[in-house]
Protein backbone atom coordinates (compact mmCIF):
# COMPACT_ATOMS: atom_id res chain seq x y z
CA UNK A 1 0.00 0.00 0.00
CA UNK A 2 1.47 3.41 -0.95
CA UNK A 3 1.94 6.22 1.23
CA UNK A 4 -0.80 8.63 0.18
CA UNK A 5 -3.38 5.98 0.65
CA UNK A 6 -2.44 5.30 4.31
CA UNK A 7 -2.65 9.26 4.71
CA UNK A 8 -5.99 9.14 3.20
CA UNK A 9 -7.34 6.07 4.96
CA UNK A 10 -5.63 7.39 8.49
CA UNK A 11 -7.30 10.61 7.81
CA UNK A 12 -10.74 9.09 7.75
CA UNK A 13 -10.30 6.87 10.57
CA UNK A 14 -9.73 9.70 12.97
CA UNK A 15 -12.07 12.06 11.14
CA UNK A 16 -15.15 9.32 12.45
CA UNK A 17 -13.94 9.95 15.50
CA UNK A 18 -14.43 12.48 18.35
CA UNK A 19 -11.22 14.17 19.96
CA UNK A 20 -12.54 12.91 23.44
CA UNK A 21 -12.85 9.59 22.40
CA UNK A 22 -15.25 7.48 24.35
CA UNK A 23 -16.35 10.16 26.64
CA UNK A 24 -18.20 12.02 23.95
CA UNK A 25 -19.83 8.56 22.32
CA UNK A 26 -23.22 10.36 22.94
CA UNK A 27 -22.14 13.93 21.94
CA UNK A 28 -25.41 13.51 19.41
CA UNK A 29 -27.38 14.16 22.31
CA UNK A 30 -25.66 16.86 23.94
CA UNK A 31 -24.04 14.71 26.77
CA UNK A 32 -20.62 14.37 27.33
CA UNK A 33 -18.74 12.01 30.08
CA UNK A 34 -17.26 13.52 33.01
CA UNK A 35 -15.84 12.77 36.20
CA UNK A 36 -18.25 14.54 39.12
CA UNK A 37 -17.20 14.85 42.82
CA UNK A 38 -19.92 14.92 45.37
CA UNK A 39 -20.26 18.73 46.74
CA UNK A 40 -22.17 17.33 50.14
CA UNK A 41 -22.76 14.22 51.59
CA UNK A 42 -26.13 12.62 50.30
CA UNK A 43 -28.51 9.98 51.22
CA UNK A 44 -29.27 7.41 48.38
CA UNK A 45 -32.91 7.01 48.22
CA UNK A 46 -32.74 3.60 45.67
CA UNK A 47 -30.60 1.65 48.48
CA UNK A 48 -32.71 -0.81 50.54
CA UNK A 49 -30.92 0.17 53.81
CA UNK A 50 -30.01 3.82 54.65
CA UNK A 51 -26.54 4.61 52.90
CA UNK A 52 -24.71 7.71 52.84
CA UNK A 53 -22.61 8.80 50.32
CA UNK A 54 -19.59 10.88 51.48
CA UNK A 55 -18.40 14.14 50.58
CA UNK A 56 -15.71 14.21 47.44
CA UNK A 57 -16.50 10.48 46.65
CA UNK A 58 -16.21 10.64 42.48
CA UNK A 59 -18.46 9.57 39.69
CA UNK A 60 -18.41 9.14 36.05
CA UNK A 61 -21.60 11.27 35.60
CA UNK A 62 -23.52 12.49 31.99
CA UNK A 63 -22.86 15.98 31.69
CA UNK A 64 -25.46 18.09 29.54
CA UNK A 65 -27.10 21.58 29.56
CA UNK A 66 -30.48 21.36 30.90
CA UNK A 67 -31.32 25.24 31.11
CA UNK A 68 -29.62 29.48 31.75
CA UNK A 69 -29.96 31.96 34.30
CA UNK A 70 -30.21 34.59 32.82
CA UNK A 71 -27.14 34.00 30.41
CA UNK A 72 -25.58 31.43 33.05
CA UNK A 73 -26.08 27.78 31.86
CA UNK A 74 -27.84 25.24 34.04
CA UNK A 75 -25.72 21.76 34.00
CA UNK A 76 -27.25 18.04 35.10
CA UNK A 77 -24.67 15.50 36.28
CA UNK A 78 -26.53 12.50 35.83
CA UNK A 79 -24.39 9.21 37.43
CA UNK A 80 -25.33 5.86 38.96
CA UNK A 81 -24.68 4.60 42.30
CA UNK A 82 -22.59 1.23 42.49
CA UNK A 83 -24.02 -0.25 45.11
CA UNK A 84 -27.62 -0.12 44.05
CA UNK A 85 -27.48 0.50 40.57
CA UNK A 86 -29.95 3.37 40.97
CA UNK A 87 -29.29 6.95 39.27
CA UNK A 88 -28.65 9.97 40.76
CA UNK A 89 -29.61 13.70 39.12
CA UNK A 90 -27.56 16.68 40.91
CA UNK A 91 -28.23 20.15 38.90
CA UNK A 92 -26.22 23.28 39.29
CA UNK A 93 -27.74 26.37 40.68
CA UNK A 94 -26.18 29.77 39.64
CA UNK A 95 -28.80 31.45 41.48
CA UNK A 96 -27.46 30.28 45.22
CA UNK A 97 -24.29 29.72 43.46
CA UNK A 98 -25.04 25.90 44.76
CA UNK A 99 -25.76 22.13 44.19
CA UNK A 100 -29.26 21.39 44.09
CA UNK A 101 -30.10 16.73 44.22
CA UNK A 102 -32.94 16.49 41.91
CA UNK A 103 -33.22 13.02 41.68
CA UNK A 104 -32.44 9.77 42.97
CA UNK A 105 -31.26 11.18 46.54
CA UNK A 106 -31.52 13.47 49.49
CA UNK A 107 -29.02 15.93 50.81
CA UNK A 108 -27.63 15.10 54.42
CA UNK A 109 -29.00 17.98 56.59
CA UNK A 110 -25.53 19.33 58.98
CA UNK A 111 -27.50 22.05 59.76
CA UNK A 112 -25.35 24.34 57.42
CA UNK A 113 -27.95 26.07 55.93
CA UNK A 114 -29.94 27.59 59.20
CA UNK A 115 -29.94 31.00 59.64
CA UNK A 116 -27.73 32.00 62.40
CA UNK A 117 -27.49 35.71 64.63
CA UNK A 118 -25.64 38.28 62.66
CA UNK A 119 -26.45 36.70 59.12
CA UNK A 120 -28.30 38.54 56.78
CA UNK A 121 -31.16 37.00 54.48
CA UNK A 122 -31.34 38.69 50.74
CA UNK A 123 -34.93 38.22 49.76
CA UNK A 124 -36.12 36.75 46.14
CA UNK A 125 -38.39 38.37 44.39
CA UNK A 126 -41.25 36.14 44.64
CA UNK A 127 -41.14 37.11 48.63
CA UNK A 128 -40.76 40.62 48.01
CA UNK A 129 -43.49 40.27 45.76
CA UNK A 130 -45.37 38.25 48.83
CA UNK A 131 -44.19 41.17 50.98
CA UNK A 132 -45.97 43.37 49.19
CA UNK A 133 -49.42 42.21 48.50
CA UNK A 134 -49.84 40.05 51.96
CA UNK A 135 -50.39 42.73 54.44
CA UNK A 136 -49.64 39.75 57.00
CA UNK A 137 -46.27 39.09 55.97
CA UNK A 138 -45.40 42.16 55.96
CA UNK A 139 -46.12 43.15 59.41
CA UNK A 140 -44.70 39.36 60.62
CA UNK A 141 -41.80 40.80 58.59
CA UNK A 142 -41.51 44.15 60.31
CA UNK A 143 -41.78 42.48 63.73
CA UNK A 144 -38.68 40.08 63.15
CA UNK A 145 -36.96 43.06 62.13
CA UNK A 146 -38.10 45.28 65.15
CA UNK A 147 -36.40 42.15 67.64
CA UNK A 148 -33.13 41.94 65.33
CA UNK A 149 -32.78 45.79 65.73
CA UNK A 150 -33.32 45.42 69.16
CA UNK A 151 -30.84 42.50 69.83
CA UNK A 152 -28.21 44.28 67.78
CA UNK A 153 -28.60 47.83 69.51
CA UNK A 154 -27.81 46.03 72.85
CA UNK A 155 -24.90 44.48 71.60
CA UNK A 156 -23.73 47.56 70.06
CA UNK A 157 -24.22 49.72 73.60
CA UNK A 158 -22.51 46.56 75.14
CA UNK A 159 -19.16 46.86 73.04
CA UNK A 160 -19.22 50.66 73.71
CA UNK A 161 -19.09 50.35 77.48
CA UNK A 162 -16.55 47.61 77.27
CA UNK A 163 -14.63 49.68 75.24
CA UNK A 164 -15.00 52.42 77.33
CA UNK A 165 -13.99 50.67 80.41
CA UNK A 166 -10.86 49.25 78.79
CA UNK A 167 -9.42 52.34 77.14
CA UNK A 168 -10.82 54.74 79.64
CA UNK A 169 -7.11 55.68 79.86
CA UNK A 170 -4.67 54.70 76.74
CA UNK A 171 -1.30 55.60 78.79
CA UNK A 172 -2.27 53.27 81.40
CA UNK A 173 -3.98 50.76 78.78
CA UNK A 174 -0.64 50.91 76.43
CA UNK A 175 1.51 50.28 79.61
CA UNK A 176 -0.36 47.43 81.12
CA UNK A 177 0.21 45.74 77.75
CA UNK A 178 4.12 46.53 77.20
CA UNK A 179 4.70 45.58 80.95
CA UNK A 180 2.64 41.97 79.85
CA UNK A 181 4.88 42.18 76.76
CA UNK A 182 7.86 42.44 78.68
CA UNK A 183 7.35 39.84 80.84
CA UNK A 184 6.00 37.49 78.31
CA UNK A 185 9.56 38.19 76.29
CA UNK A 186 12.04 37.91 79.25
CA UNK A 187 10.23 34.14 79.57
CA UNK A 188 10.70 33.32 75.91
CA UNK A 189 13.68 34.42 75.52
CA UNK A 190 14.86 32.42 78.94
CA UNK A 191 13.12 29.19 77.24
CA UNK A 192 15.27 30.00 74.16
CA UNK A 193 17.96 29.62 75.83
CA UNK A 194 18.09 26.99 77.73
CA UNK A 195 16.65 24.53 74.51
CA UNK A 196 19.33 26.31 72.78
CA UNK A 197 21.80 25.31 75.44
CA UNK A 198 20.42 21.76 75.69
CA UNK A 199 20.48 20.92 71.91
CA UNK A 200 24.03 21.86 71.84
CA UNK A 201 24.91 19.57 75.16
CA UNK A 202 22.84 16.63 73.71
CA UNK A 203 24.34 17.49 69.98
CA UNK A 204 20.01 17.30 68.90
CA UNK A 205 19.63 18.49 65.25
CA UNK A 206 15.59 19.07 65.60
CA UNK A 207 13.59 21.52 66.78
CA UNK A 208 12.26 20.94 70.66
CA UNK A 209 8.86 22.14 71.73
CA UNK A 210 7.78 24.17 74.77
CA UNK A 211 8.59 21.97 77.80
CA UNK A 212 4.67 21.71 79.04
CA UNK A 213 3.00 20.72 82.73
CA UNK A 214 2.37 17.12 81.20
CA UNK A 215 5.84 16.94 80.16
CA UNK A 216 6.99 17.91 83.98
CA UNK A 217 4.40 15.54 85.44
CA UNK A 218 5.76 12.54 83.32
CA UNK A 219 9.14 13.07 83.93
CA UNK A 220 8.41 13.40 87.55
CA UNK A 221 7.66 9.25 87.60
CA UNK A 222 11.19 8.94 85.92
CA UNK A 223 13.69 7.28 88.67
CA UNK A 224 17.21 7.74 88.13
CA UNK A 225 18.36 5.95 91.26
CA UNK A 226 21.51 6.97 92.96
CA UNK A 227 25.32 5.89 91.71
CA UNK A 228 28.51 6.40 93.27
CA UNK A 229 30.23 7.15 90.09
CA UNK A 230 34.11 5.79 90.07
CA UNK A 231 33.90 4.45 92.96
CA UNK A 232 31.50 2.15 92.06
CA UNK A 233 33.37 1.83 89.02
CA UNK A 234 36.64 0.53 90.60
CA UNK A 235 34.50 -1.61 92.73
CA UNK A 236 33.27 -3.58 89.88
CA UNK A 237 36.39 -4.12 88.14
CA UNK A 238 38.47 -5.13 91.06
CA UNK A 239 35.82 -7.65 92.31
CA UNK A 240 37.39 -10.79 92.28
CA UNK A 241 35.35 -13.39 89.67
CA UNK A 242 35.68 -16.52 91.83
CA UNK A 243 35.44 -15.39 95.50
CA UNK A 244 38.42 -15.35 97.91
CA UNK A 245 37.55 -12.74 99.93
CA UNK A 246 34.70 -12.79 102.68
CA UNK A 247 31.82 -11.55 102.49
CA UNK A 248 29.96 -9.31 104.41
CA UNK A 249 27.80 -10.41 107.56
CA UNK A 250 24.72 -9.23 108.54
CA UNK A 251 23.51 -8.49 105.11
CA UNK A 252 20.17 -10.36 105.53
CA UNK A 253 17.48 -10.16 102.96
CA UNK A 254 14.88 -7.12 102.44
CA UNK A 255 12.20 -6.40 104.36
CA UNK A 256 13.20 -8.75 107.35
CA UNK A 257 13.72 -7.40 110.45
CA UNK A 258 17.32 -7.19 111.71
CA UNK A 259 18.42 -8.92 114.63
CA UNK A 260 20.66 -6.80 117.71
CA UNK A 261 24.16 -7.51 117.25
CA UNK A 262 26.17 -7.51 120.06
CA UNK A 263 29.39 -5.50 120.22
CA UNK A 264 32.12 -8.32 119.24
CA UNK A 265 30.06 -9.19 115.97
CA UNK A 266 29.77 -5.41 115.04
CA UNK A 267 33.49 -5.22 115.72
CA UNK A 268 34.11 -8.85 113.45
CA UNK A 269 31.99 -7.08 111.01
CA UNK A 270 34.02 -3.74 110.72
CA UNK A 271 37.43 -5.75 110.51
CA UNK A 272 35.88 -8.02 107.62
CA UNK A 273 34.46 -4.41 105.83
CA UNK A 274 38.17 -3.14 106.05
CA UNK A 275 39.90 -6.14 104.82
CA UNK A 276 37.37 -6.08 101.64
CA UNK A 277 38.08 -3.10 100.81
CA UNK A 278 41.86 -3.09 101.65
CA UNK A 279 41.51 -5.90 99.22
CA UNK A 280 39.71 -3.79 96.39
CA UNK A 281 42.39 -0.87 96.30
CA UNK A 282 45.86 -3.72 96.66
CA UNK A 283 44.40 -5.06 93.27
CA UNK A 284 43.28 -1.96 91.61
CA UNK A 285 47.17 -0.90 92.58
CA UNK A 286 49.09 -4.06 91.26
CA UNK A 287 46.56 -5.33 88.65
CA UNK A 288 48.43 -4.64 84.57
CA UNK A 289 45.00 -4.87 83.72
CA UNK A 290 43.64 -2.05 85.53
CA UNK A 291 46.52 -0.10 85.27
CA UNK A 292 46.67 -0.11 81.69
CA UNK A 293 46.99 3.05 80.17
CA UNK A 294 43.95 3.71 77.62
CA UNK A 295 44.67 3.31 74.34
CA UNK A 296 44.82 6.36 71.83
CA UNK A 297 42.92 7.74 69.39
CA UNK A 298 42.33 5.20 66.25
CA UNK A 299 44.89 6.04 63.47
CA UNK A 300 43.39 6.13 59.61
CA UNK A 301 44.50 2.86 57.59
CA UNK A 302 44.87 4.64 54.28
CA UNK A 303 47.17 6.63 55.56
CA UNK A 304 50.94 5.55 55.48
CA UNK A 305 53.46 7.10 57.67
CA UNK A 306 56.69 7.96 56.76
CA UNK A 307 59.16 5.90 58.89
CA UNK A 308 62.27 7.88 59.95
CA UNK A 309 65.73 6.45 58.56
CA UNK A 310 67.73 4.02 60.67
CA UNK A 311 71.14 4.88 60.79
CA UNK A 312 73.23 2.25 60.40
CA UNK A 313 76.37 1.95 63.82
CA UNK A 314 79.76 0.04 63.05
CA UNK A 315 81.08 -2.48 65.79
CA UNK A 316 83.88 0.00 66.71
CA UNK A 317 84.25 3.49 66.36
CA UNK A 318 87.88 3.67 65.17
CA UNK A 319 88.93 3.11 62.25
CA UNK A 320 89.97 -0.14 60.21
CA UNK A 321 93.27 -0.98 59.58
CA UNK A 322 92.51 -2.41 55.92
CA UNK A 323 91.37 0.99 55.26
Amino acid sequence: MSLPSLYFLARTYYKSRHALGSRARKAGQGILTVRFEMPYAIWCSHCSKPTIIGQGVRFNAEKKKVGNYHSTPIFSFRMKHNICGGWIEIRTDPKNTAYVVVEGAKKRDTGDDLVKDGDYVIQSQEEKEKMQNDAFAALEGRVEEKKQVFSDKSRIQDLYREKERDWDDPYQAGKRLRKTFRVERKVREQGGKRTEDLKERMSLGMELLAESEEDRRRAGFVDFGVAEGEKAIVNARTKPLFGGLPAVAGAGAQGKPQRRVSASEATQEQRKRLQLELGHNTRAALDPFLNAPRPGPPTLPLIKRKEKPVQSRSLVDYESDST
